[in-house]
């Protein structure tokens, strides 16, 4: 998908920015900054964990292989991949595949504290790159059945790991919160913005 418009004309000099990722709420997210992709390219890697992969080390290593897997096809532009992970202790919980799944995970995160992991990779033209990997604690109110079952009928779980959005419905769960509250969105917009001036990207709203 092309994104690029008019806002870049006066910006020929600058590199590309391709966006790895087919999250919306990415997309929103850069808007918040002023940044908009020249394209977005859906990654296509296996997201399966790994035999005593840390979440800390299986969101750093897919953000890596989705920024890898474009930036093969496009050495003169900067990629920009991301990854979250949501783990209680060293648990996964990804995308719940179904009602079931989802219910299950949002009872686990009732009444206790769990991390959201965001991986970031910016891949630049002349082998630069920046990795980043940025964490947030999140603490859930204890949940009831009746809420659980609104959540789960409200469809705001599907698509999202550990099965919440905290921009919707979910930030009612919400007891306390250590960190980037983008990170939990999709993507840490602080650590972001800085490695995209850093590598020289200045796409527009940042230069």
């Amino acid at each position: 998908m092309d994104m690029s418009g008019t806002q870049n004309i006066h910006h020929k000099n600058r590199i590309p920015l391709i966006l790895a990722s087919a999250s919306p709420r990415r997309v929103d997210l850069l808007a918040q900054i002023g940044v908009i992709p020249d394209q977005i390219i859906f990654p296509h890697v296996d997201e399966t964990p790994l035999k005593d992969e840390t979440p800390f080390e299986m969101a750093r290593r897919l953000c890596v292989l989705k920024a890898l897997e474009i930036h093969q096809h496009h050495l003169d532009s900067c990629v920009l991949a991301a990854d979250t992970v949501v783990a209680v202790g060293r648990r996964f919980l990804g995308k719940a595949e179904n009602e079931d799944e989802a219910r299950r995970n949002l009872e686990m995160l009732s009444g206790r504290s769990h991390r959201v992991i965001g991986g970031i990779c910016l891949l630049a033209p002349g082998d630069k790159k920046v990795i980043k990997v940025v964490t947030t604690a999140v603490t859930f109110k204890r949940l009831d059945t009746s809420e659980i079952d609104a959540y789960i009928k409200c469809g705001e779980w599907q698509d999202k790991a550990g099965a919440y959005a905290i921009q919707g419905r979910a930030g009612g769960f919400v007891k306390r919160m250590n960190g980037s509250y983008s990170n939990v969105v999709g993507l840490a917009l602080c650590e972001t913005a800085n490695a995209l001036k850093g590598l020289g990207v200045q796409p527009p709203g940042l230069v």
